[in-house]
């Protein structure tokens, strides 16, 4: 087995660097001879030109192995450093340079760090990056690469977190964490993924599968589909299909204990390898909108383990030719897992992956 599908994060982008036209509108966003508002056009154009807008395809092999119709994969390693996360860093970024910030701060386990430090960079806004000191992220160096300041911090993610958030109250720095003020916008930033699933099919999907830590990516695509629905450009709202590793994640445990609110687990009680690192989470900062939108649109919570996740990460490879990020593949593993159970009618269906090596 290639030992490259154990890389607990791993995303490592499209290309290697941004476009000349993209080099020369992060020179205007930093001019501060310029006007903000020109500023912030600039880093407008830049989002339009690197995030989103990622592939779509239909999986026909994997159709045929597994007996589903049709599948179709939303595969967000086209985004700038290979994963979805660059959609919240861009935003967030484009938040505090409207806002007159100079620093930003967040604390991560690898995959948004890295999107955060990049987008930062494009917007010359410097940038704080406290990790948990038990992570073993291999991201670090591209963090650091685009002008990051990164520190290792005691405890746990949420311990990192908390303190970043501590940091950026006391230096005025601007808060790019998960949950609070930020849930809004950053869920509208993920419910971008429902209309370009929606650009492409012009309707609903039955489902769509996701993999969910803190519950944010999941929430977003739900309130963008719900936003369609309304609007009349969507027949349905599809049924939002959340997984995670085995008893790890506060948001599957939650729903399959029928709770109103998503609860925190133990921290002590969960085990991390590399391949679910991404995925646990003891505390889910988003988690009840992601309970929200599971129960709304009558979908279901899967706990997911590392076997099969290795199991369809080699599947995509082989038959896809996609190189994907193990953990991402849990929403998929999930959707295949109901397939096999009950036999899916013949429908449309989505999986979101991210995350190229």
């Amino acid at each position: 087995m290639d030992s490259k599908v154990l890389l607990l994060d791993g995303a490592i982008p499209e290309t290697s660097g941004v476009s000349k036209e993209t080099q020369n509108l992060s020179m205007q966003v930093k001019d501060k001879n310029l006007s903000l508002v020109d500023r912030v056009e600039s880093f407008e154009d830049i989002i339009n030109l690197e995030v989103g807008d990622t592939a779509f395809t239909r999986a026909r092999n994997l159709e045929r192995e597994e007996g589903i119709r049709q599948l179709f994969l939303k595969f967000e390693g086209n985004n700038p450093t290979g994963t979805q996360k660059d959609r919240i860093a861009f935003y967030q970024c484009h938040d505090a340079l409207r806002r007159g910030f100079d620093t930003i701060t967040m604390a991560t386990c690898g995959n948004y760090g890295a999107a955060i430090a990049f987008a930062s960079q494009l917007a010359g806004i410097s940038c704080i990056i406290y990790i948990p000191e038990n992570y073993h992220t291999e991201r670090i160096s591209e963090m650091e690469k685009n002008g990051a300041f990164v520190f290792r911090h005691g405890g746990n993610y949420e311990d990192a977190v908390r303190y970043s958030i501590k940091q950026a109250r006391k230096n005025d720095w601007y808060d790019a964490n998960p949950g609070g003020a930020n849930t809004p916008l950053q869920i509208n930033s993920y419910a971008e993924i429902a209309y370009e699933i929606y650009d492409v099919l012009r309707d609903a999907p039955k489902m769509v599968a996701v993999p969910v830590s803190n519950g944010t990516l999941l929430a977003g695509i739900y309130r963008g589909f719900v936003s369609l629905h309304k609007r009349g450009k969507t027949s349905r709202i599809p049924k939002m299909i959340a997984a995670s590793a085995s008893h790890k994640n506060a948001i599957v445990y939650s729903f399959n204990k029928q709770l109103d609110s998503c609860i925190d687990l133990i921290p002590e009680k969960i085990k991390e390898t590399r391949v679910n690192e991404p995925l646990i989470n003891w505390h889910s900062f988003d988690g009840d909108e992601a309970l929200y939108a599971i129960r709304q649109s009558g979908g279901g919570a899967f706990d997911i383990s590392d076997q099969k996740m290795l199991r369809i990460t080699r599947q995509l490879k082989g038959k896809e030719g996609l190189h994907v990020l193990p953990a991402s593949t849990a929403g998929l593993a999930a959707m295949l897992e109901l397939n096999s159970r009950e036999g899916l009618e013949p429908d449309r269906y989505v999986a979101v992956l991210t995350g190229k090596k």
